[in-house]
């Protein structure tokens, strides 16, 4: 360790080795292009081909009418699904209705009695203003 003693001897440090550390590769960013499927607009001047035929479309069935016969009018019936929707809205209104009113009558009362003891206070200190003045 000391060869020379002679000399002064400075040792050389030894830094540690560096650790290996796996290099980290980061992928190219790759943008999202926006992107839409053109319209095609045919000519306004489009018409059928003479060799081709029409689509045959299939009738719908009639809606349900009311014979009046006093009156000899007919009148249109509500399609199945219009008549569905309407009575389950029927159905909640009244529901609500019925389940909110006892709630709110009592609401009713608390408030009213509360509302007279809070009258009854004012007449009566108005009443010892009045005498006390007097």
């Amino acid at each position: 360790m000391w060869e020379n003693l002679g000399k002064i001897y400075v040792p050389t440090p030894i830094p540690p080795r560096g650790l290996d550390l796996p290099r980290m590769t980061l992928k190219q960013p790759v943008p999202d292009v926006p992107a839409y499927k053109p319209m095609i607009i045919p000519p306004s001047d489009l018409e059928r081909p003479p060799e081709t035929k029409a689509e045959e479309t299939t009738e719908q069935p009639e809606s349900p009418k009311l014979q009046i016969p006093v009156i000899d009018i007919e009148m249109p019936l509500p399609t199945a699904e219009v008549m569905v929707t309407a009575v389950t809205a029927a159905l909640g209104a009244v529901a609500t209705t019925t389940l909110a009113q006892p709630l709110f009558e009592q609401i009713k009362k608390f408030v009213t009695k509360q509302l007279n003891k809070r009258i009854e206070a004012w007449k009566k200190k108005r009443k010892e203003k009045i005498s006390s003045a007097s």
